[in-house]
């Protein structure tokens, strides 16, 4: 969890930074005043939302698999019905990002042995590659909030495992007249 409430804190922060940018070198029709700059930018953006992920990319299956072990046995009066909703977005977005990363890989492998990180031959195909991450690592930021929440609903929901205290008996004493 520490790893997720570290990724949607920055990635807040990330967003924030970019969101303060464009407003302030776009004009009112929403266009960029210099796009090479803007792209520039914007790709900086995407770099280091991914790089914030990195910590909490090994863990998030476990973490999808956990909340939904604990959405399961919650009860259904606690439950938010968006939490199934943004579980599937979560899903699909590390799905995804799983399979981004996969052609990442093959990408990297495949370029020349000259093209290492700093050239342009790479940095080009890495910026690439977080271009068309960026959306699903946005939804974990959007959506991860729901993995805390549920997390939070199970520790306080009533265990099966643990039996409720009886309550103690009303002692009924007689009215003093």
């Amino acid at each position: 969890m520490r790893h997720l409430d570290h990724y949607v804190r920055d990635s807040q922060k990330i967003l924030d930074a970019w969101d303060a940018y464009s407003d302030e070198h776009t004009g009112l029709d929403g266009w960029p005043y210099d796009d090479h700059a803007y792209g520039m930018r914007k790709s900086q953006r995407d770099a280091d939302t991914a790089e914030a992920f990195e910590p909490l990319r090994y863990g998030a299956r476990h973490l999808l698999a956990t909340a939904e072990t604990q959405l399961a046995q919650l009860p259904e009066n606690t439950v938010q019905s968006r939490w199934v909703y943004q579980l599937g977005v979560l899903h699909t977005a590390l799905d995804r990002l799983e399979e981004l990363h996969e052609q990442w890989l093959l990408t990297r492998d495949a370029l020349p042995a000259t093209a290492k990180p700093g050239t342009a031959e790479f940095d080009d195909a890495l910026a690439e590659h977080h271009a068309e991450s960026w959306s699903y690592l946005d939804d974990w930021a959007t959506h991860g909030k729901a993995l805390r929440e549920i997390n939070t609903a199970a520790r306080k929901a009533p265990s099966s495992l643990v039996p409720m205290p009886a309550l103690a008996p009303v002692r009924r004493t007689a009215a003093r007249k």
